[in-house]
């Protein structure tokens, strides 16, 4: 891990902790207390992963660094949430988030549920308020998988437990966490590298942009006319890059956002829920494929990145995935130890909330 992230994050007195505002049925239930962990983070100020923006650039120093300390020496850390539990409910179809996270809290000593919400979205059979008041009674954080970003804000709203956001249509922070975790392991700081993002102005996209600008980072991002990131992500990344000094260009061809790039990154040209539009998408995105005579206009030691899964020869080619400039596999396996400091640092420092009545 590098030693400027680690420098860059400062512990903070547990008595300056943020604490989630209480819900009305829970207005009378004390805050959680700070309990302090060797070698890690004594208080988070953070309650929810809800966005990239909760975190702020100390939040992102924050995960990177305990990730690498948990990436190193996992041993520390396995009852480090002995006695929590965590519920997964899933609208979308999951392999590397779904395991990572299970893996992750297991790991820590504690347990984890999933739940199956791809035929029913949360809030459709009941609110979604009585859910999470039935939720914080039962559980110690909550991981949503989602389409709706309001979805997961609702939840996190409502719920008196931390609330994680492990994909929307609108920000996938863990795997962003995660990809610039790897960037770290593989050049040692971001400062001065470049992320080159080619193809849709998705989820995915709205993440690294927020990561980077937190990180001072630098991130060019080329997407075809129409397909652009969100302007508001791109407002709040570019307030951030304000302060940290990031660098965001966003264009239009792929070939001027490559050239002398650190990182190459690609995502699937059609995400879920976006089915329709597979025909459409399929005459417009060729031009953006991310193949060897792209990859050779970057820096000669420039990396490929996915966040998986890949639609081989359509986004990528297989020679690129398969090349040894390909980091894919690192960057799945780091979404273990970044969930995992994820946890950690929302959990580690608070215990579980009594149960009541909503009626009492």
């Amino acid at each position: 891990m590098s030693p400027s992230v680690a420098a860059r994050y400062k512990l903070q007195p547990a008595d300056t902790q943020v604490q989630k505002k209480e819900s009305k049925l829970n207005s009378h239930v004390q805050a959680r207390t700070a309990v302090a962990a060797a070698n890690a983070p004594q208080a988070f100020w953070c309650p929810d992963l809800v966005s990239t923006c909760d975190l702020g650039t100390a939040g992102v120093d924050a995960v990177l660094n305990l990730a690498g300390m948990m990436k190193a020496c996992p041993a520390d850390f396995r009852q480090a949430l002995s006695g929590k539990q965590m519920v997964m409910f899933f609208e979308k179809a999951s392999l590397r988030t779904r395991l990572t996270f299970e893996a992750g809290m297991t790991g820590l000593g504690g347990s984890a549920m999933f739940v199956d919400q791809t035929q029913e979205r949360l809030g459709a059979r009941e609110t979604l308020s009585d859910v999470a008041h039935n939720l914080e009674r039962w559980v110690d954080v909550i991981v949503l998988r989602t389409f709706s970003q309001e979805t997961i804000e609702g939840m996190a709203q409502h719920a008196r437990v931390p609330v994680i956001n492990a994909l929307s249509d609108l920000e996938h922070p863990c795997q962003a966490l995660a990809d610039y975790f790897t960037l770290l392991e593989r050049f040692g700081d971001v400062k001065n590298r470049c992320l080159a993002y080619i193809g849709d102005g998705n989820n995915v996209a709205h993440s690294l942009l927020l990561t980077c600008a937190c990180l001072g980072s630098s991130i060019r991002i080329a997407t075809p006319p129409g397909y652009a990131p969100n302007p508001q992500i791109v407002a709040a990344a570019r307030e951030i890059a304000g302060e940290t000094g990031a660098g965001i260009q966003l264009l239009a061809d792929p070939h001027d956002a490559v050239a002398g790039a650190d990182a190459i990154y690609t995502d699937a040209w059609v995400s879920m829920g976006q089915e329709r539009e597979t025909a459409e998408r399929a005459r417009i995105f060729p031009p953006y494929q991310v193949n060897a005579e792209l990859m050779e206009e970057a820096a000669p030691h420039a990396v490929f990145m996915h966040c998986l899964p890949a639609h081989r020869g359509l986004e990528v080619t297989d020679a690129v995935m398969d090349s040894e400039q390909s980091l894919i596999f690192e960057q799945a396996e780091n979404r273990l130890h970044v969930q995992k400091a994820i946890l950690y640092l929302l959990l580690g420092g608070g215990d579980r909330l009594p149960a009541r009545s909503a009626h009492a």
